[in-house]
């Protein structure tokens, strides 16, 4: 299939209409003193929406994008939008960069600067996030998604190359090197607390493993619970009913802003560029990807096609990092593994250098 170059181009008047629409938001109200225990408060979300509205500047937004090469293909059927940043080291190594959820390409923006002297960068859009829509069937989920990746290198003639990724994004990146083995040199994946409770919520036999007399790992069960009864909630609509939540993504840019915020909130521990979480949430309401977004967490919800396991060197980028991290992971014995004090969910927003740093260290022996 032919490989088109793209460039983002959103008219003026719809630019001017979402800016409309957030003036017009009728607002709920909101019991006093309950701070950020039952959501986003009101006024937090007034405040990002105002400056969405007034300050945030979407056309320079539209332009550092568009500095970066973008391309449109089609893969199984779906478009695939992805970017494609070549290094000027002609001995660079290819590596696929995936986001997760509620994210986008646009999460890398800075991570790539600090990678490209070391890497021909390509980031793709996760079927039905951003420009990788329309998503017209289902079975989009993380197995169909790195087929299509695998797909992707070769059509780019990547003989060799890393993954890396995060959230879903790290289970499509392990997807991919199990099933492309023969050319993935190596797989890394960044996580947090929260991450590694909430996935180990979901494992078989998770908590048969954990002595809750341990107190590691009393910890690690004590989390996995508090994110059952407590972090879960977003997982529970949009794992069983995408679609009833997607009238609100679709029809309400502050609803969507709220949505997407609380988990950038929750889930970050170091400052983030406001403009880059404000770009994502732009990208995510012109395109009307906030439905199809949350339709690929129903698809995995319900896919028995995880893909198969990495036998390729894995690495992990541990942040925020404390003891129930690796207690959950339980990473082989020869794994790549870094922790790092603070950040959290998003380190490509909250330390791009450190990240680079980890990246370039794992897949500097691996070339």
């Amino acid at each position: 299939m032919e490989i088109r170059p793209f460039t983002i181009a959103i008219p003026q008047a719809d630019v001017d209409q979402l800016a409309d629409r957030l003036t017009r938001t009728r607002w709920p109200d909101e019991l006093p003193g309950v701070g950020w225990t039952r959501g986003v408060p009101l006024e937090f979300l007034k405040e990002l929406a105002a400056y969405w509205a007034e300050g945030f500047d979407w056309p320079a937004a539209e332009a550092r994008l568009n500095e970066l090469p973008q391309f449109i293909t089609e893969i199984d059927g779906q478009r695939i939008h992805f970017l494609h940043v070549r290094s000027d080291n002609p001995d660079a190594l290819p590596l696929v960069l995936t986001h997760g959820y509620p994210s986008a390409f646009a999460e890398f923006t800075k991570l790539i600067e600090h990678l490209r002297q070391d890497f021909h960068v390509v980031a793709p859009s996760l079927p039905g996030f951003a420009f990788s829509t329309p998503v017209r069937e289902t079975g989009w989920a993380m197995g169909r998604t790195a087929r299509a990746w695998i797909e992707l290198m070769r059509r780019l003639g990547y003989d060799r190359y890393g993954v890396h990724g995060g959230d879903v994004g790290g289970g499509v990146s392990g997807a991919v090197a199990g099933l492309d083995g023969g050319h993935v040199v190596g797989v890394h994946v960044v996580t947090d607390p929260y991450t590694a409770a909430a996935t180990a919520t979901f494992l078989p036999g998770m908590g048969d493993r954990l002595d809750p007399s341990d107190p590691v790992d009393k910890l690690a069960l004590d989390r996995m619970a508090e994110f059952r009864s407590d972090g879960s909630g977003y997982l529970a609509i949009q794992n069983s009913r995408p679609q009833t939540m997607g009238y609100l993504l679709n029809d309400s840019p502050a609803g969507q802003l709220g949505w997407i915020v609380e988990s950038f909130e929750r889930w970050t521990d170091l400052p983030y560029d406001r403009d880059q979480l404000l770009t994502i949430a732009t990208l995510y309401w012109f395109t009307g990807s906030g439905v199809s977004a949350a339709r690929f967490l129903y698809e995995q919800a319900h896919s028995a096609d995880w893909g198969a396991p990495p036998a390729v060197p894995q690495g992990f980028a541990v942040f925020g990092a404390d003891p129930t991290v690796r207690r959950l992971v339980n990473p082989p014995a020869e794994t790549h593994w870094t922790e790092h004090e603070r950040g959290r969910h998003f380190p490509a927003m909250e330390a791009p250098e450190v990240l680079a740093a980890d990246l370039r260290t794992f897949f500097s022996g691996l070339k």
